[in-house]
């Protein structure tokens, strides 16, 4: 069921506080940690923390919250000290969606001049 935490997703464990993360930023519905695996000097993830299978059903049912994630990202640039910065949603296998909890990668701390459309 949608927003119910799902006992197999990584992000839900997470969370739960099952799975450590290196938090930086944390609301009453939206965490923000490092990812395991950084494609950038800065690359935070941050997440609903209720579970959505990606970002369009995120946007679809709770938009106040997908609204939420964004301002977090915009929130931890400034603390990281980012003026320029990259937010991706991967929405499906075929985009590189490997985590199926909505979520959004914010990239900074290196030129982001390679275009991407």
């Amino acid at each position: 069921m949608a927003g119910e935490p799902q006992p197999d997703c990584l992000f839900c464990k997470i969370v739960a506080g099952e799975i450590p993360a290196t938090v930086v930023r944390k609301t009453e519905r939206v965490l923000a940690f490092r990812d395991i695996a950084p494609k950038a000097p800065v690359h935070v993830l941050v997440i609903p923390h209720a579970h959505y299978p990606n970002a369009a059903a995120l946007a679809a049912e709770e938009p106040e919250i997908a609204g939420e994630l964004l301002a977090e990202a915009g929130r931890v640039a400034a603390d990281e000290g980012l003026e320029d910065y990259r937010l991706i949603f991967n929405t499906g296998a075929g985009a590189g969606q490997t985590v199926f909890h909505a979520h959004v990668h914010l990239l900074g701390g290196r030129p982001m001049t390679e275009r991407m459309v």
